[in-house]
């Protein structure tokens, strides 16, 4: 991961680069986890993403109930009602830029909604389905 940054910082390699790199790498340990692991699905992820849960502070959600149906429109926080940027990266150049943030959110919002981090195959699913929404 630590090259990924660096190659970012050096080269200004764009989003679609990091992420695809970013996807390359959970690829990789997903087939080392699981090596019937295939490839990560669109339709999967979003399941995952439009699917209810109790979540943080027994409340029922998905990631829908912050970043809504049309990922290049701004959301709104569903717990503090604080304005979120588009997840779209058509919409907003900045998202899946670097691989740091792309992990701290992954991270942050699987545990919002499923009270728990996501697996590598979660997080490959859910990406691969918002880089293509």
């Amino acid at each position: 991961m630590k090259i990924i940054l660096t190659l970012v910082a050096l080269f200004g390699i764009s989003s679609a680069s990091v992420v695809d790199e970013y996807l390359k790498t959970l690829a990789k340990e997903a087939k080392v986890k699981d090596p019937s692991f295939k490839s990560f699905s669109i339709k999967r992820g979003e399941e995952i993403f439009t699917s209810k849960h109790i979540g943080k502070r027994g409340k029922e959600v998905s990631c829908v109930s912050c970043h809504g149906e049309d990922l290049s429109k701004a959301g709104k926080n569903f717990f503090t009602a604080k304005e979120i940027e588009p997840l779209s990266v058509k919409a907003n150049s900045q998202r899946f830029s670097e691989v740091k943030t792309i992990e701290k959110w992954l991270k942050r919002n699987f545990i919002d909604v499923y009270n728990r981090e996501g697996t590598i195959e979660e997080k490959g699913d859910v990406v691969t389905y918002i880089i293509n929404k």
